[in-house]
């Protein structure tokens, strides 16, 4: 079954707008266009619910109920329990906040946390500052070449037993290579080690369905699926009840607030249930069918399916010039459509004159220092990134190759 373009990009706003829709969007990696369900949802919060929630008058009432309605719909389509789903700020936030209860888990015990050098920096810097209180930190490193994080590398570094904790991303957000969570967590798992997976430049691609990975956190950002600008973290119950509690004490008994120490956005919150929207309207449309859980796997192979189509001639295009460097996969059914490449010269001028072209993307280090500088490339000279998700068609992919074929 394809999925049906036309359908998809009616659900987005951003294709009518007069100033979005001149250029051909290549920036989803940087945070997606919302979809209208989403924006409805926040609009109508704005307008009839923007009261503190759960309060006993109608528009309180309204508030709390579809923030409730938001935690509940994404853990269904998840595959984990509603009270596993918690909001905050940003990812980086809330990868922070679950840090510093990794800090107190882990003082005295002589247990050790593996980082990888494939992340972005914010689910690496701060597991990395762990070495402050003296937990030892083991970095499992790419190889220098293709990018990829090797599981005998992995193997190594659990061998002694005394890793509790691996952290690493589903996927890099400019190597793109999609690894192998249910490997890496089922492997962690039979060292006695937990994993916190930031799955913030894959979940754009398919929401992801926890239980297969195996993972005890799965971190993305609304912002990137459709959404509100929020963080979502799937902390499940076991790991998350053990963790030392990071917000008011009369609240720790409630695990969705026992690690958001800040006041949450009602609002956005409110307008993620706008995220499970979406995925109910593709899948009716489609004529998938099922709980949840079902149709969102549904809905996720439709979406790769589609963008393994529309980027492979990127990838091919790209992999035949010699002027520029491709990272990660050739194949678009190993990787996400994030295509980052090293160029001769600085990237970021190339990224201004692409815009000139009707292209818009953006070149620099995207956060991800560590992974780029381990393949030999400078932050000042950065790379070149395009990012495509379910709603790129082939027509703006071969408008993105001419452009390139000008600027370059």
């Amino acid at each position: 079954m394809a999925l049906d373009l036309n359908f998809v990009r009616s659900q987005f706003p951003a294709f009518t707008s007069p100033v979005l829709s001149s250029h051909a969007f290549f920036e989803n990696a940087g945070g997606s266009f919302p979809c209208i369900q989403v924006v409805d949802r926040l609009t109508r919060f704005y307008h009839d619910r923007k009261v503190q929630p759960y309060g006993p008058y109608p528009g309180a009432q309204a508030g709390g109920a579809e923030m409730d309605e938001a935690r509940t719909r994404l853990a269904a389509m998840m595959g984990v329990k509603r009270e596993e789903v918690s909001f905050g700020p940003s990812t980086s936030a809330n990868t922070y906040v679950l840090a510093q209860g990794v800090r107190s888990w882990l003082d005295g015990s002589g247990g050790a946390v593996v980082v990888t050098n494939q992340d972005h920096e914010a689910n690496s810097g701060v597991w990395r500052r762990l070495a402050e209180a003296g937990i030892e930190v083991r970095e499992w490193q790419i190889d220098p070449d293709s990018g990829s994080l090797e599981l005998p590398s992995l193997a190594a570094l659990l061998a002694d037993g005394h890793v509790r904790l691996v952290c690493f991303p589903h996927c890099s957000n400019v190597i793109a290579e999609i690894n192998d969570v249910a490997a890496i967590c089922a492997m962690a798992r039979d060292a006695g080690a937990r994993t916190v997976v930031d799955g913030v430049s894959y979940a754009p691609h398919g929401f992801p369905d926890i239980p297969s990975l195996g993972c005890d956190v799965y971190l993305f950002s609304a912002y990137k699926t459709y959404g509100p600008h929020q963080g979502i973290m799937v902390l499940r119950e076991a790991f998350g009840m053990e963790l030392p509690g990071q917000a008011h004490f009369f609240n720790h008994g409630t695990l969705y607030k026992r690690h958001t120490p800040a006041g949450p956005d009602h609002a956005q919150i409110a307008a993620c249930a706008g995220m499970a929207d979406y995925v109910d309207a593709l899948a009716e449309r489609h004529g998938i069918s099922g709980d949840p859980a079902v149709r969102n796997r549904g809905v996720h192979d439709l979406m790769r399916r589609q963008e393994v189509a529309v980027i492979q001639p990127l990838l091919d295009y790209l992999a035949g010039r010699n002027d520029v460097r491709l990272l990660g996969p050739r194949d678009a059914a190993r990787r996400a459509p994030t295509v980052a490449v090293e160029l001769t010269q600085v990237a970021e001028p190339v990224s201004e004159e692409l815009g000139r072209n009707g292209i818009a993307c953006w070149a620099g280090d995207f956060y991800a220092v560590r992974p780029l500088e381990a393949l030999g490339i400078s932050r000042d000279k950065g790379v070149l990134r395009m990012s495509a998700v379910h709603y790129t068609s082939a027509d703006e992919v071969a408008w993105l190759i001419a452009a390139l074929d000008r600027v370059l």
